[in-house]
């Protein structure tokens, strides 16, 4: 919750200038992005094997994501709300215990499975409601993580900042599957990923609670400044003190509830969720595609180390847009959400006809590359379009976009690629198509969008 100031010396007050967040800071945020993400991939790198084992159709497998990105859709705006008013530690501390309680349960149970103590059906149901605690708590992290840095963070530095933190899952992309196959170890078997990286949230959250500086508000806010802000009521009570924080100090009364379909948002979250949804679907098939065309649903165990490797191609390529290319050409929330799904667009095409390892690879790079530059352009335009003191909001919408992406698309992906490649590849190249053409449209331009407001 914002201080609260007198409304006589609000009215008058002169936003402070924004300053970098320190660097310390930084890798605090960029841990809890990469940890998730991380733990994540290796997850989605050994669960096509793991399917396949237990003898269950690889659109089930992903159906069992789906409670827990239905959860994530409704639960991000709510915990995003609660950042505003308990601060963004508390939230980020939330998400990653959701994340370590979800991976501990999710191992567990499908360690049971894969023993042969209970069947592969009730262990898969216990797997999807282990999974949607992530999706119900660990929903808290990423948008009190991108509203801690967009309310930080100049205007027109906005778009690389938030690449930045984007790129932790990049990397995290890239180290998940690399690490997964050294995790299956010979009593954990495929279910040694969740219990290591588990391990892994429980020590960056004991850093985040150490290290990060506690940013929860000193007093609540009384009296009508917070109830009617604009009453020019003299009951008004004084306001808290700053906290160490204070360049985030923004005016008292909160803007109005954001909707992800008002004007100013509109553009952005139709892309978001268009784009979003061809994403889900393309890394909702890649790990069945990889299996298949490899000749490995015989020898599932063998398929971790060939599904990892297309995956961190993919992350290397993600890595690559927003470390490199984002800040190097300068481009704009507009310019890489554009050129981000054409590229996206020619990488699936390339996809849908690989049949070896190294074109599978080169194929997924050239689709994560686009989405590398796809997803940071419509984040920051989705920022950049709202008021600074909406930024919580907007980081909640942001995070319940992506996660409706994951409602379907992946099974209704899988479900299409094994009755027809054509099916599969040729919906998501349309879906990127038409996020390119509704784009060019009707996205603002980026000399408007980074204008400086003051």
């Amino acid at each position: 919750m914002a201080d609260i100031e007198p409304i006589a010396d609000t009215a008058a007050r002169t936003p402070p200038a924004q300053k970098a967040i320190p660097n310390g800071r930084m890798v605090l945020l960029f841990a809890v992005m990469l940890t998730t993400a991380a733990g994540n991939t290796a997850m989605q790198s050994v669960m096509p094997s793991i399917g396949t084992a237990l003898q269950i159709d690889d659109v089930w497998i992903s159906l069992a994501y789906s409670w827990s990105a239905l959860l994530w859709v409704v639960c991000a705006p709510f915990w995003a709300k609660r950042s505003d008013q308990r601060g963004r530690k508390a939230m980020m501390a939330l998400g990653l215990l959701g994340f370590v309680v979800s991976f501990s349960l999710c191992g567990f149970t499908l360690w049971l499975g894969l023993g042969g103590y209970l069947p592969a059906a009730f262990a898969l149901c216990l797997f999807a409601a282990a999974r949607s605690l992530y999706g119900g708590f660990g929903s808290a992290a990423p948008p009190a993580v991108q509203a801690y840095v967009a309310s930080r963070t100049p205007r027109a530095e906005r778009t690389q900042a938030l690449s930045l933190i984007a790129s932790s899952f990049g990397l995290g992309t890239v180290i998940g599957p690399a690490l997964a196959p050294l995790m299956v170890l010979p009593f954990l078997g495929l279910t040694g990923p969740f219990l290591i990286f588990a391990l892994i949230g429980i020590a960056t959250l004991i850093a985040l609670r150490m290290r990060l500086p506690n940013d929860e508000p000193s007093f609540p806010a009384r009296g009508t400044a917070y109830d009617a802000p604009y009453s020019g009521s003299p009951t008004a009570e004084p306001g808290n003190v700053p906290n160490e924080d204070d360049e985030d100090a923004e005016i008292p009364g909160g803007p109005h509830k954001l909707r992800w379909f008002e004007a100013r948002l509109r553009p952005w979250v139709v892309c978001g969720l268009i784009g979003g949804h061809a994403q889900a679907m393309v890394l909702g098939i890649a790990g069945f595609l990889v299996l298949d065309r490899l000749g490995l649903r015989a020898t599932p165990a063998e398929g971790t180390g060939p599904v990892g490797l297309v995956l961190m191609a993919g992350a290397l390529a993600t890595l690559l847009a927003q470390w490199g290319l984002i800040p190097r050409l300068d481009l704009g929330p507009r310019a890489a959400t554009l050129s981000g799904i054409a590229t996206a667009a020619v990488g699936v095409a390339m996809l849908g006809v690989a049949s070896d390892i190294y074109l599978i690879a080169l194929s997924f790079a050239v689709a994560s590359l686009g989405f590398g530059l796809f997803r940071p352009g419509s984040t920051s335009g989705t920022s950049l379009a709202v008021t600074r003191a909406e930024q919580g909001q907007a980081s909640g919408i942001t995070a319940s976009v992506a996660g409706a992406s994951y409602i379907y698309a992946p099974a209704l992906g899988v479900w299409l690629y094994n009755h027809s490649d054509f099916l599969g590849f040729g919906l998501i190249i349309a879906l990127c198509l038409i996020v390119f053409a509704y784009g060019a449209l009707t996205l603002q331009s980026d000399a408007k969008l980074t204008q400086d407001r003051g």
